[in-house]
């Protein structure tokens, strides 16, 4: 299963995903593309298999993930303080892969009928997800 990661910013939530995937999903390439450097380098760091970082990066891998995980501004345009493109929200928006979007009530995206959980209640969430993809 080719699993891809998007993240912003420091790449906090990313980085959380990819060590869970790996521990979780071990045949599993993890592809993390950051929207810039920082986010990418601590993608990389966690463990994922390849890392890229922009908006190319974006729109060529979510033609070739199976699924596409992210904080749930990945498919939201200017999201993320502005670091989610046009482009890479189109991307996301029209692959083929099943998205699991993280609900994070931020930047002015605030998603209705969702409790604020912990990012660790998120996490177990989006992992039992994936191991129903499987």
């Amino acid at each position: 299963m080719k699993i891809l990661i998007i993240d912003a910013q420091g790449g906090g939530i990313g980085r959380q995903l990819v060590m869970a995937v790996r521990k979780n999903v071990p045949d599993a390439v993890i592809t993390a593309v950051g929207t810039n450097t920082a986010a990418t380098e601590a993608m990389r760091k966690a463990g994922a298999d390849n890392a890229a970082t922009g908006e190319n990066a974006v729109i060529v891998n979510c033609r070739r993930a199976d699924v596409i995980v992210g904080p749930i501004g990945i498919v939201i345009a200017d999201s993320l303080f502005g670091e989610i493109t046009p482009a890479m929200a189109v991307a996301v928006g029209q692959s083929s892969a099943k998205r699991i979007l993280i609900p994070v009530n931020h930047c002015d995206n605030l998603i209705a009928g969702v409790a604020d959980l912990s990012m660790s209640v998120l996490l177990k969430d989006v992992m039992v997800r994936i191991l129903t993809l499987t």
